[in-house]
């Protein structure tokens, strides 16, 4: 996928008419799950329902989260989902080991496009503890990311501020393992868009790069927190520019002090901004 994203929206299993409409919402990648958001006497219809809708390549990368690896449905929603030609990756939640990584990637089927990708979610103290083996599991492994909620029960974390240890854990694993960084967890309140924008703009400092969404209406303001702003934008733009002419370390003329690595950021910012335009 030559976009980067930075939304990610998930949508339950079990309702395929709701599928269609969030293929349709203008988010980076679609999630459908059948884990957390789905009743387990819904399972079935869910991995079933998914199946069919999923029968054919779609217009926006589709990822499936599967049910917790450790369950009765994991087995069966791999060897439904894993190769299905509008699946374009597979979310694996409450990892807590590399092995795990390693068995899913060695046993399910390869799609037309080879080794199916994988995402894992930690949401665990344990797998928080392993966040860097996990990362650097197996080549098929391709991001990591928190789930907040799970996590936040596991470690009776009350205030928010609380889970800010663990989310540098993950961002800088994902950075030690050559991964992307990773989205953000969801926002849970669908109406609080001041919310969202302030806890993205958090999560911007931490060093995540965009967000998993629950509805439609939160896209936006994940997007436009996620994108460089215009001054970002024309910091980085003199930035490259300045090192047009003299590839070494140099003081712009306010001051600033620039290397290679504050070059490398300023095209990041660039890349970014062109979102693989």
């Amino acid at each position: 996928m030559n976009k980067t994203p930075l939304t990610w929206l998930y949508v339950p299993g079990d309702r395929p008419e709701t599928v269609t409409k969030a293929l349709a919402c203008g988010a980076d990648v679609v999630i459908v799950d059948l884990e957390d958001a789905v009743a387990p006497d819904r399972k079935e219809y869910a991995r079933t329902a998914t199946a069919e809708r999923l029968g054919e390549p779609q217009p926006v990368p589709v990822h499936v989260r599967v049910n917790a690896l450790d369950s009765p449905f994991a087995a069966e929603d791999l060897r439904t989902v894993a190769a299905l030609p509008g699946v374009s990756a597979l979310r694996l939640p409450k990892v807590t080991s590399p092995h795990q990584v390693t068995r899913v990637a060695e046993s399910v089927p390869p799609a037309d496009r080879g080794a199916t990708p994988l995402y894992a979610l930690l949401e665990t103290a344990l797998g928080i503890e392993h966040a860097y083996a996990i990362a650097r599991a197996h080549p098929s492994l391709r991001g990591i990311a928190l789930g907040e909620a799970d996590l936040r029960a596991d470690l009776g974390v009350r205030d928010d501020a609380g889970l800010d240890w663990s989310r540098a854990r993950v961002v800088v694993a994902a950075r030690a393992a050559g991964l992307a960084p990773p989205p953000q967890s969801v926002h849970p309140d669908i109406r609080d868009l001041e919310g969202l924008a302030t806890s993205c703009a958090r999560g911007r400092t931490l060093g995540f790069l965009g967000r998993a969404a629950i509805h439609p209406r939160q896209l936006p303001i994940i997007e436009q927190a996620y994108l460089p702003t215009r001054q970002e934008l024309e910091e980085a733009e003199t930035i490259v520019k300045a090192a047009a002419t003299d590839q070494g370390a140099q003081a712009l003329p306010d001051g600033r002090f620039i290397d290679a690595a504050v070059v490398a950021a300023a095209r990041r910012t660039l890349s970014l901004a062109a979102r693989g335009g």
